[in-house]
């Protein structure tokens, strides 16, 4: 199955849910927000999301600065 975050296609074979995803994408890390379809996921939602063929999902990571 393929989906896209941001925008680059990724296989998702073998994996069930939005969290398991991003697990194995290294993308699950504090100061990360991630929606699906432009709607902002709640961490504690990212495993009940099954995946979806071709689903859209933006991953925005925090950075400090000045």
């Amino acid at each position: 199955m393929k989906v896209f975050i941001n925008h680059k296609a990724v296989d998702a074979t073998g994996v069930d849910n939005l969290e398991a995803l991003l697990e194995r994408e290294g993308l699950a890390r504090p100061g990360t927000a991630v929606a699906v379809a432009n709607k902002v996921v709640r961490r504690e939602d990212r495993s009940a999301m099954p995946l979806e063929e071709g689903m859209a999902i933006t991953v925005i990571k925090a950075v400090c600065g000045g």
